[in-house]
């Protein structure tokens, strides 16, 4: 039964992460939890992956489009959403890219100057980082699973946005959200072969007789990895990241736990005008 969207009014979300981040007063930022919104399982209840992407069983969409609202009254701002595909492309967002109708962007990041306009990423085991430069005057959102992070979206977005600010890596301050944890995350030899020797640390061998197939298998520390590379780009300022979606099925979706399932979205933006 589609969602009747006139029913209630636009509340906070009461469950949402927010970032304890020495940030200017003007910066806002927040992720939802699976809590807050209308649609039923199993992407109960505040899913709010665009049901225009492609590739997986989608959400009923008027209880998506409830859904954004709601999340979109949180910030009061206006998220922009993008097409993620796992790589490294950031774009610059402003109030056209706000306005309704506007097409998506395929890219992993965005980084913006202009208030009211949220850069927004979506997850759902995956890593969402948010960065604010210094008085404000520049934030971004990258989303980083482990393709992106060592496709070099980390890289790219600290990059943009020092360069939109201007500032030195240094001065920004960077938060994790809520992410599949290190005791959950298993994974292959491609995935220690992508990072490398500097990444090893971030690895621990799983015991045998090891998985099924008879392959060699690891716990990865997506947080620890990301964070490495943040402090190699001279990034210092880094919190959060102490949540795990997997271990936790009544607050977080999680891809790797359910395979079909909803997405949480993280935002930061420039508080001032909303663009509707």
């Amino acid at each position: 039964m589609p969602f009747d969207s006139g029913a209630p009014p636009v509340l906070p979300l009461a469950d949402a992460l927010r970032p304890d981040w020495p940030v200017a007063p003007q910066v806002g930022a927040l992720m939802s939890t699976r809590a807050g919104g209308v649609s039923a399982e199993p992407f109960a209840s505040l899913n709010l992956r665009p049901p225009q992407l492609r590739g997986e069983t989608v959400d009923d969409a008027q209880a998506v489009q409830e859904n954004q609202r709601r999340f979109a009254g949180a910030l009061g701002a206006t998220p922009v959403y993008l097409d993620q595909v796992h790589g490294a492309r950031v774009v610059r967002i402003g109030a056209r890219d706000a306005a309704a109708g506007a097409p998506m962007h395929q890219a992993d990041a965005a980084i913006t100057t202009e208030p009211g306009v949220a850069c927004t990423v979506l997850v759902a085991d995956c890593l969402a980082v948010l960065f604010a430069a210094p008085q404000g005057r520049a934030v971004g959102a990258a989303h980083a699973g482990w393709r992106g992070l060592a496709a070099g979206v980390l890289d790219a977005t600290v990059d943009a946005i020092c360069g939109l600010a201007p500032c030195e890596p240094g001065e920004l301050v960077a938060w994790f959200g809520a992410c599949i944890g290190p005791r959950r995350f298993e994974v292959g030899a491609d995935v220690l072969d992508a990072f490398g020797p500097l990444g090893s640390s971030h690895f621990v061998e799983q015991a045998a007789p090891g998985h099924p197939d008879g392959r060699p298998r690891w716990l990865a520390d997506l947080p620890g990895l990301a964070r490495d590379r943040l402090r190699q780009l001279g990034v210092s300022q880094v919190s959060g990241g102490r949540w795990c979606t997997v271990e936790d099925a009544s607050r977080f979706f999680s891809f790797r736990r359910d395979r079909v399932t909803g997405r949480h979205a993280a935002a930061v933006w420039i508080r001032g005008d909303t663009i509707r």
